[in-house]
């Protein structure tokens, strides 16, 4: 790998953030109605009608907000504020900024999405090898159709399967949120087990059904080289079955396997906006359900170009890294 690749990977990657940047800031403001109107009508609705003219108070939180300004001159600021790390207010729970109501939500997300996904990429690779490999005990195939089966059924839809269960009929976990309403979180043994017992179920809706997405696709990796020469070649030069298995076969599943999980991991930011929503779980996903909802222009901007970013980061760092698990991988041209 030389330097130069690095600085065009670099360059590339400016460049992605920058039309992610610009794709979030116009798609928002394609929607009919005005965030400000919208949300200054509501005030007034719900106190009865007695704020009399809100015309001028419409037109001050436009201001305030630099929504009377043409679109164009709208992105230049954006863009610079941008490039301070600046996201702006967010319209719906003003004076809150974008960044603090984004770290708030981030870590529920990250613990919970990406902890499951860790947990389901582990047993589902290691049981789908295990499945595919000639020698493995015949037992295993049974996880096959439950693979198959895991794999068809969203998150979402498992996991109001799983609140029916055992949220409404047994009872035995919370039908939702993260944590006690009226609970005070604090740094106790007492806060982490309750936050681990909310978090149970939709855990589990992720593990189970990602499962067999990651089995089923180490299945196929691991069957497809047990037909190549190399392992032909292996067995009958009489290398021991261990060895075939963990240094010919697993090692070159090794890249797809990483890549797969890295993109995965990278999505983990987004959070399962359905699978929050119906569990009323305080991650990014429910807050871009919100936000979306309020028409909170700042808010979506923020939460979907860190979604974006954190993609294309581990792209970028993917790249960088190809070499190491891969020797034969080379950026130099030939």
């Amino acid at each position: 790998m030389t330097l130069n690749y690095v600085i065009k990977r670099f360059i590339i990657f400016l460049l992605m953030i920058w039309v992610a940047a610009t794709l979030v800031f116009f798609l928002p403001r394609l929607a009919p109605g005005d965030p400000i109107e919208q949300k200054v009508l509501q005030m007034q609705t719900l106190s009865g009608n007695e704020m009399g003219d809100v015309s001028v108070l419409i037109r001050n939180y436009q201001a305030k907000f630099g929504l009377d300004k043409p679109l164009w001159r709208q992105y230049v600021s954006y863009i610079g504020n941008l490039a301070r790390g600046d996201l702006g207010f967010s319209l719906s729970r003003y004076p809150s900024r974008v960044s603090d109501e984004i770290m708030r939500a981030a870590p529920w997300t990250i613990v919970l999405i990406g902890t499951a996904t860790v947990i389901a990429a582990l047993i589902g690779s290691t049981l789908g090898a295990l499945i595919a490999w000639r020698r493995s005990p015949a037992l295993l195939r049974f996880f096959l159709p439950v693979f198959m089966s895991t794999a068809a059924i969203p998150y979402f839809l498992l996991g109001l399967l799983l609140i029916f269960s055992f949220g409404l009929s047994w009872r035995w976990f919370p039908l939702g949120a993260g944590i006690d309403y009226g609970m005070i979180p604090g740094l106790d043994w007492k806060t982490v087990s309750n936050m681990f017992y909310h978090a149970i179920l939709p855990a589990f809706s992720i593990i189970i059904a990602a499962i067999g997405f990651w089995g089923l696709g180490m299945r196929a990796m691991v069957v497809t080289i047990g037909g190549e020469d190399f392992i032909q070649l292996g067995d009958a030069k009489g290398l021991k079955e261990r060895r075939l298995f963990l240094h010919y076969g697993i090692r070159n599943t090794l890249l797809p396997q990483t890549t797969a999980l890295a993109l995965a991991l990278g999505g983990v930011i987004s959070g399962q906006v359905l699978l929050e929503v119906i569990f009323s779980y305080p991650g990014l996903g429910l807050l871009l359900r919100n936000a979306i909802g309020q028409q909170d222009f700042f808010l979506i901007e923020g939460i979907v170009l860190m979604i974006i970013a954190a993609t294309a980061v581990v792209l970028f760092i993917m790249d960088l890294i190809y070499p190491i698990l891969d020797p034969r991988i080379s950026y130099q041209g030939r």
